[in-house]
């Protein structure tokens, strides 16, 4: 038997016959051989994509961005603008509210549900993750989990957002936090792992955002 990454050749009284392996070493049944060939297609057409939207990413007018957002699955309340260097996984999965504003460079993940509501404010750099691996599994395996960020939200420059979590309404995330946890109404969060730190004095929140810059 020799191996060629997960296909390996066995012979059998002379004649050979060809073996699907999984990245565990498990031979793999016809159907799930096929499952998992049309699955690897999949996603290298994702990749693809991905890799457009990250080069559409960069184009300094956003109405070209808006376009090829919608296109790949992204939906876009109005009034609502992703700025410049954001990247995707998954667009499908990312939902935005009206009036809301994505900071440059942020990174939006879709492999689940991520819902971000109205009139909320991420800054620059901010990473919300949906999927991670399990440590403890014998084969690394993802868990994905839903990311609800409810209206009037603000997160700072570099925050992180991890799989689960829940960051209710009026609430403000702190610059460079890592939030492991549901975040309640109207309170402030910060550190590693985020921890309340303070509450908005404001409860009935209607402000709009301003406008973005024009090349933004």
């Amino acid at each position: 038997m020799f191996y060629l990454e997960h296909l390996s050749f066995q012979f059998k009284s002379g004649v050979p016959s060809i073996v699907f392996k999984d990245k565990m070493g498990k031979t793999l049944a016809a159907n799930e051989t096929v499952k998992k060939i049309l699955n690897r297609m999949y996603n290298y057409f994702q990749d693809i994509e991905l890799l457009t939207l990250r080069i559409v990413g960069f184009i300094p007018i956003y109405l070209v961005r808006y376009i090829f957002y919608i296109l790949a699955g992204v939906k876009i309340g109005k009034g609502s603008h992703i700025h410049m260097g954001t990247q995707f996984f998954d667009p499908t999965g990312v939902e935005i509210g009206k009036g809301s504003i994505v900071g440059q460079n942020a990174f939006l993940d879709g492999r689940d549900k991520l819902v971000i509501g109205d009139f909320v404010d991420i800054a620059s750099d901010v990473m919300i993750y949906n999927s991670e691996h399990d440590i403890n599994s014998e084969d690394f395996r993802p868990v994905v989990a839903p990311v609800i960020i409810e209206n009037y939200v603000f997160i700072g420059p570099r925050a992180i957002i991890l799989p689960g979590v829940t960051i209710k309404k009026g609430a403000v995330v702190g610059a460079g936090a890592v939030v492991t946890k549901e975040v309640p109404e109207f309170v402030i969060v910060g550190g590693v792992p985020a921890k309340v730190i303070g509450e908005r004095a404001l409860k009935d929140l209607n402000y709009k955002l301003g406008r973005s810059r024009l090349f933004q």
